[in-house]
């Protein structure tokens, strides 16, 4: 796999070991049989190849699928499947509303359109994430 990394456009291709999921989407059952597709999808925010996780969620449940990056998920503190909010358990269109009514400035982030700007916005949330600083909770500026 050392080929791969000497394009200097897929150093930046994710790869991970497990997928970051809520307990909702990983089921049930204890014994979760997951299989796993190295560079499989881009991801529906950044457009960066990342590593795709299949299984079956629960012992009756349907097929489920990461449908986002690692990277972009820990930046907004999401499931990579369903893309609810780890913490709350909301969709992210509500969280990020809720929390913009009660004056989060950074809650809602828009994804830039170019290429080149969306790679400087991935490479400042990896450094964030690195740092500890992308998943911070939100302290209200309003006196409701």
């Amino acid at each position: 796999m050392a080929s791969i990394k000497k394009d200097d456009n897929k150093q930046k291709w994710e790869e991970t070991e497990f997928p970051l999921v809520c307990e909702t989407c990983l089921g049930d059952n204890p014994y979760v049989r997951m299989t796993k597709e190295a560079h499989g999808k881009k991801c529906k925010i950044c457009d960066i190849p990342f590593t795709v996780f299949a299984w079956q969620a629960g012992t009756r449940g349907r097929l489920k699928k990461v449908e986002i990056c690692r990277t972009c998920a820990r930046s907004k503190n999401v499931c990579q499947v369903c893309i609810y909010d780890l913490q709350y358990g909301l969709p992210v269109q509500v969280r990020d509303k809720i929390l913009a009514e009660e004056g989060c400035k950074d809650a809602v982030v828009a994804v830039p359109q170019s290429d080149a700007n969306r790679a400087w916005m991935t490479a400042q949330q990896e450094r964030d994430i690195e740092q500890g600083k992308a998943i911070q909770g939100c302290v209200p500026t309003n006196s409701a």
